[in-house]
């Protein structure tokens, strides 16, 4: 099952593939009309992607990872084998997780995961370039200690992993994550680059920096 995702400009367009058990949000996004692509976080359920990018008619570039937790990363070697292309991300912080992104994806069940590492690592002011689009890497822990965050300052677009969801927060109670460290990242990174900046999260709908700066609990005081 696929679901479109709306960009504001007709220079791009995107898909949202749902993958794994946890609804994890694999995305998709082209130039146009080139329609050179890149899959973030392909965390699974790699056949579903494919027949979506297949649909899309787009020429995928690489693979881009947010963060290291399993529903993520977990179908990235899968992926990278079927199209041949370079995995880009997270940050080096994350190296820990991709040394065992098989044990910890077979706890949930995620057997056909791999261990893997990635063809650059990410640092905060990097630049990941696909097609005609380019995007700027946040290093955004908190999360996890290697999350970035893809931003497009053209679209008004980021891809935040799981730093950030429409009315709420990644999860900091897994090993490396900190409270504090990420509301610091949203609030010192996110927030200041707009509120009319649309985001895609790791999981469920999407929204703005400004309805999140207005209206999320844990950004509200």
């Amino acid at each position: 099952m696929t679901q479109q995702a709306e960009t504001d400009s007709p220079k791009a367009g995107a898909i949202i593939v749902p993958v794994t058990p946890f609804e994890q949000n694999c995305t998709i996004i082209w130039d146009e009309p080139g329609k050179r692509a890149v899959v973030i976080d392909p965390g699974g359920d790699v056949p579903q992607i494919l027949e979506a990018i297949r649909k899309a008619g787009v020429t995928v570039v690489k693979i881009c990872l947010t963060h290291g937790h399993p529903d993520h990363i977990g179908g990235a070697a899968q992926l990278r084998d079927a199209l041949r292309v370079p995995i880009e991300g997270p940050h080096v912080g994350d190296r820990f997780l991709l040394d065992q992104v098989a044990s910890g994806a077979a706890r949930f069940g995620m057997m056909e995961a791999r261990d893997f590492a990635p063809d650059r690592w990410l640092d905060d002011g990097d630049r990941v370039v696909v097609g005609d689009l380019s995007f700027e890497v946040l290093h955004c822990p908190g999360h996890t200690p290697g999350s970035v965050v893809f931003f497009n300052r053209e679209l008004k677009l980021a891809l935040v992993g799981d730093v950030l969801f429409a009315g709420s927060i990644g999860r900091t109670d897994f090993p490396g994550g900190n409270h504090a460290q990420l509301i610091r990242s949203i609030t010192n990174k996110l927030l200041v680059l707009g509120d009319d900046v649309s985001f895609v999260s790791g999981h469920g709908p999407g929204s703005s920096f400004g309805q999140e700066r207005m209206h999320n609990p844990f950004l509200t005081g």
